[in-house]
């Protein structure tokens, strides 16, 4: 199966349909075009994946910002992943072990790396299996191989 056809598999339920990624950063972050002429955003650390721009034009206008380019870059935080674990192997990128949505912290004890695709599955299982708890609510994370 294909990145594209994986990303619509486990994030498709919040209504994404992506025909193109556009942009990939190093903690898996992606943009992708969606079937409408939207642009969507998946953020693994935060569990989202929400639409970005309306279409080409806005979408366009969201990536020269330098806002924006400072949330995608995530500058400081990978010079301290790559600092912690070196260059990441091809396919593969960096990632908070406990998203920051479930209380981990952005900091290098937290950080490791996993292939592009099983953060796209863990993350979008992991978003949808949460999705409808209330802020603040108590959950118990199970790690199993």
């Amino acid at each position: 199966m294909d990145l594209l056809s994986e990303i619509n598999e486990h994030w498709g339920w919040t209504g994404l349909k992506a025909i193109k990624i556009v942009g990939k950063n190093e903690f898996g972050n992606l943009l992708m075009e969606h079937e409408d002429g939207s642009f969507w955003r998946i953020c693994p650390e935060e569990l989202t994946c929400e639409v970005v721009a309306k279409d080409a034009g806005e979408f366009s206008q969201l990536i020269q910002s330098e806002c924006f380019k400072l949330d995608w870059e995530m500058s400081e935080l990978v010079e301290l992943a790559r600092r912690k674990l070196g260059t990441v192997a091809a396919g593969c990128v960096y990632y908070l072990v406990i998203p920051s949505a479930l209380g981990g912290q952005y900091e290098a004890t937290n950080i490791q790396t996993v292939p592009l695709r099983e953060l796209i599955d863990l993350s979008g299982n992991m978003a949808l299996a949460v999705k409808d708890l209330p802020d603040g609510a108590q959950i118990e994370l199970r790690i199993s191989d």
